[in-house]
């Protein structure tokens, strides 16, 4: 699903003098070797993927950046709910109380959902799949569902009916009719697999964005981090916020851009797994902190919990900031604590970012 909106800038920064002829900077770990900015981008889970990323020549930069796509189109084969023969719609067609081995990478992404499944009570869901079914179609038919056809969807909703086993790496679902759906989660996760990657073929200083959910591996050269700003879509006049990434992760997550308007009322893509209704309250949450998987499904469950709750759940984690943008004029951003404290992450003043300061 596309997150918000939200915009990065990639800072080149000023280096101990000035830019290189041709694009190239001087490596701070190895003055001799000079580095040059690449930027590619693909078409993935429904999304453009981007990579920006550092490196010595064309040759590797292109190499580096066709392994990480490479790493996120199986993963989108891996985890669609569009392919009947991708590995998680062939896990929802297994008998019931029967152990299915699954592939690591699976395996993790449902692990990390029903972990913020069940510290959400619920507000994150993964198999939510039949309501979120008839909600595309509502969009396409620009019709509600009906509340017979939203009380049949949700008899099969509910993360205590699957059940994983880490030492065999399986999974056993525990009702029928069971559909799996981790579009709340899937972008973050594969935006952080093409970091490591890109990690693993030396390309260190690099960037990758899946729409509003965005992985940084080190600054680019010269920089303390990959700069990256919110700002809100209610209002034009508000002020947005600027960071410094360096080896963290950002999501946002919200109505702006995904929405349908049926009988004069507004309902998100975002689904609250209790009611199974689409939002009506315009609100956009961005979340801060190391991994980008992590920020993806927090920021979606934080959009169905509302502030009080979301903002609890928030800091009750680990290296865990958020930022709650409600629609309306004059509204300013509210973060989840006085002060982001994230490794890996830096705010920057209003003035710093106005100045243009890297």
């Amino acid at each position: 699903m596309f997150k918000g909106s939200i915009r990065f800038l990639l800072a080149i920064g000023l280096i101990a003098g000035a830019l290189i002829a041709g694009g190239g900077c001087i490596s701070a770990k190895h003055p001799a070797v000079r580095l040059v900015r690449f930027e590619f981008e693909q078409p993935h889970m429904g999304t453009l993927f981007k990579i920006t990323l550092y490196a010595t020549d064309k040759t590797l930069a292109l190499l580096a950046s066709d392994a990480a796509f490479a790493k996120v189109a199986a993963l989108d084969r891996m985890m669609t709910d569009y392919d009947p023969e991708s590995e998680l719609m062939r896990l929802c067609r297994q008998p019931i109380n029967t152990p299915v081995r699954v592939s690591e990478d699976l395996f993790t992404v449902l692990e990390e959902s029903l972990r913020v499944a069940r510290a959400s009570d619920g507000a994150f869901d993964p198999t939510i799949g039949p309501v979120i079914r008839q909600w595309r179609r509502a969009r396409r038919q620009q019709a509600l569902p009906t509340l017979e056809q939203l009380q049949i969807a949700q008899h099969s909703v509910g993360w205590q009916k699957i059940l994983l086993n880490p030492k065999s790496r399986t999974v056993t679902l525990l009702a029928t009719n069971i559909q799996l759906d981790l579009g709340g989660i899937a972008k973050g996760f594969a935006a952080d697999k093409a970091l490591d990657v890109l990690r693993k073929i030396g390309i260190t200083r690099a960037l990758v964005a899946a729409s509003g959910d965005i992985a940084a591996g080190d600054p680019p050269p010269g920089t303390k981090g990959w700069r990256v700003s919110i700002s809100t879509p209610y209002s034009s006049n508000a002020l947005s916020k600027t960071f410094l990434l360096s080896n963290a992760a950002v999501s946002t997550s919200g109505d702006a851009e995904q929405f349908v308007v049926i009988g004069g009322q507004r309902y998100s893509h975002i689904v609250d797994p209790h009611t199974g209704i689409g939002l009506t309250n315009q609100l956009q949450v961005s979340v801060l902190a190391r991994r980008a998987a992590l920020t993806d499904v927090f920021a979606t469950t934080v959009c169905v919990l509302g502030e009080t709750k979301g903002f609890q759940l928030i800091n009750s984690q680990r290296d865990m900031a958020a930022i709650l943008i409600s629609g309306g004029i004059g509204i300013e951003p509210k973060c989840s604590s006085d002060k982001i404290d994230v490794p890996g992450v830096k705010e920057k003043s209003s003035s710093e970012s106005n100045r243009g300061v890297p």
